[in-house]
């Protein structure tokens, strides 16, 4: 279709703030005014304060307007279709803001650009040819290629990928499964349904690869109901895929065999864990399973089976197209490639912010974030979803790396930031914590199940300050339980956030001025 060519995001962010409304709208105007219009619900770029974003293709390149009402639609047209003319919303180029200039993007370097449901577009945008060259190899060197680059898991734990890989190639089996975790159920992230609803081919491209390097012909995409955009977009693009012979039978001319298909969740954090998932998808209420045997060795049905974020296997392509050591160049220690970050709270600028490892976590919240949206001074950061420790200033010239962050008693985990300004109560965050492992907890081992709610009941006394020393040191011991003694990471997790309030912020507890911890 030819024509002015307009571009809506279709991304849940921007349809939240009205961007359906944004697109019916420029719709009408153009049939009003006789414009013939080619519309594309592409997926957000990640700038959610300026969402909607609607972009007009010009002459001189793809020019922004944003955020766009409804009641601007008809300007907007008559502007866009002036070759990209002035209007008070007027971004300009957008790879020209300083938000989307500054970042690398590698995972997300199609994300806003492309048409989601669109196979020839993806092509069109150096998509497959990841695919291409890792067709041309050997399985294990696929496999090395994905080691050598560093890539390292990006749902929480950073286990290195290829090392995971590897295990389930060697793991001899007449059938094995690839399955990407699309739970994303952190507070503050939504990077993976970003990736899908603006990019699902290279997240089916990754699983592919993955699938051929250690011989699995069957992936799952286990995705949370609460994302039904997300889920509509990914299962055109398999259908899609699936019709131009790029899954199924012969990927893509070749003797390889995959295929796919998307599993709705049913909105338990719980199936957030590796085994708690498997035990979803087979059809059971989701539990913690004892390791070991790990996934990789007797997964899905007992079979050896891959376990990866979205982010992971998104970022594969890219790896086996440019080569381990291009992606290895970005970063620090053992922290390489990029990290797609995702700033929210009470943040200036809210988004998605992709760069390499090593940036530090003032940057993020005061330099790219743009410090609070209060414009009171931020107090504390939690990093790694209602699980991560909470960063006090003093912290914030800690670099984003696995290793630092392990090192301040944190967590990366999927790259969420949440910012919080001087009013918090960290008390109630503290609470917040326990309180939500006891609802989300399956049950299944004792410092899950019932340290958490004794969690909560010792918070509750120090807060009302009954017996506030015996409590608190009681609460660090039942801390340290279900830190070393529970099955799985909601339970090991939770007192990450309780003992860094109550470490860095013991003044929320009640504490006297003294014991203060340094600002």
């Amino acid at each position: 279709m030819s024509g002015l060519r307009i571009f809506v995001p279709g991304d849940a962010a921007a349809v939240a703030v009205g961007a359906d409304a944004v697109a019916d709208a420029i719709r009408i105007a153009a049939e009003r005014s006789g414009i013939q219009l080619d519309m594309v619900r592409n997926g957000s770029r990640g700038l959610h304060w300026l969402e909607p974003m609607v972009e007009a293709a010009t002459t001189k390149g793809r020019i922004a307007y944003g955020p766009v009402s409804a009641a601007d639609a008809a300007d907007i047209l008559k502007a866009a279709a002036a070759d990209g003319g002035a209007h008070q919303r007027r971004l300009g180029s957008p790879e020209e803001l300083p938000f989307l200039k500054k970042q690398t993007r590698l995972t997300f370097a199609r994300c806003g650009i492309v048409d989601p449901r669109s196979l020839d577009d993806y092509r069109a945008h150096g998509g497959y040819k990841g695919l291409a060259r890792a067709l041309t190899m050997p399985a294990a060197a696929v496999i090395e290629e994905v080691t050598q680059s560093g890539l390292r898991g990006r749902g929480g734990a950073g286990f290195p990928t290829g090392i995971k890989w590897k295990t389930v190639a060697d793991t001899a089996a007449d059938q094995k499964y690839i399955i990407c975790n699309a739970d994303e159920g952190d507070s503050g992230t939504f990077a993976d349904r970003m990736i899908i609803e603006g990019d699902p081919f290279v997240l089916i491209e990754g699983m592919t690869i993955a699938g051929i390097a250690v011989g699995a012909t069957q992936g799952y995409v286990y995705i949370r109901s609460e994302y039904p955009h997300a889920v509509a977009v990914l299962t055109d693009a398999i259908t899609a895929a699936r019709e131009s012979g790029m899954l199924g039978k012969g990927v893509a001319g070749s003797v390889h065999a995959f295929d796919l298909e998307v599993r709705v969740g049913a909105g338990a954090y719980v199936c957030g864990e590796e085994t708690a998932l498997l035990d979803s998808l087979e059809g059971k209420r989701g539990m913690v399973r004892a390791k070991p045997p790990l996934p990789a060795h007797r997964g899905l049905f007992g079979k050896p089976t891959v376990i990866n974020n979205v982010l992971s296997l998104a970022t594969v392509p890219v790896i086996l197209e440019k080569g381990a050591a291009f992606y290895r160049d970005f970063g620090i220690g053992k922290s390489r490639g990029t990290m797609p970050i995702q700033l929210a709270g009470n943040i200036r600028y809210p988004g998605l912010y992709e760069t390499a490892f090593g940036v530090t976590l003032g940057e993020l919240v005061e330099d790219i974030g743009g410090g609070t949206a209060t414009g009171r001074p931020a107090r504390a950061v939690q990093v790694g979803g209602p699980l991560g420790a909470y960063f006090p200033r003093a912290l914030f010239n800690v670099p984003f790396d696995y290793e630092a962050f392990a090192k301040a008693d944190g967590l990366i985990g999927h790259g969420g930031i949440v910012v919080f300004d001087d009013t918090v109560d960290m008390a109630k965050q503290a609470r917040f914590a326990m309180e939500f492992c006891a609802v989300e907890s399956c049950g299944k081992c004792t410092p899950c199940r019932i340290g958490s709610t004794r969690g909560v009941e010792v918070i509750d006394r120090i807060i009302a300050d009954r017996d506030r020393a015996a409590n608190t040191a009681l609460l660090e011991d039942l801390c340290h339980t279900m830190k070393f003694g529970s099955l799985c990471a909601l339970g090991g997790f939770t007192p990450y956030p309780v003992m860094s309030a109550l470490t860095h912020f013991p003044e929320d507890f009640g504490a006297p001025p003294r014991l203060r911890a340094a600002e």
